[in-house]
């Protein structure tokens, strides 16, 4: 389990990280583990490249593809609308919003 992420989400403050090659920053909700054992993190990107080509949004990512993790001092204020704090893609939260 990462700290860092817990402590970003538990505090609302802004992340920035490398993901497939695009720096991406994101409002942090939920960071978990999928069936599959594969630890998550359900975000919001704000700013930041994409493969997709859509740079707002929500997104999944894979915790093991994060690379250059940074927590921000900035702090982000209201829930996004369409966050489900029961996120279906993970069977176990570590923690959320």
């Amino acid at each position: 389990m990462n700290i860092k992420i817990c402590s970003a989400i538990e505090s609302k403050r802004i992340l920035t990280f490398m993901y497939n090659r695009h720096s991406r920053k994101v409002e942090p909700y939920c960071y978990g583990v999928s069936t599959k054992g594969k630890e998550l993190l359900r975000a919001f990107q704000i700013s930041g490249g994409s493969s997709s080509n859509i740079s707002k949004g929500w997104k999944l990512f894979s915790v093991t593809e994060i690379s250059n993790l940074k927590v921000l001092d900035g702090i982000f204020q209201k829930i996004r609308y369409g966050y489900n704090p029961k996120d279906s893609a993970m069977s176990r939260i570590y923690c959320k919003i």
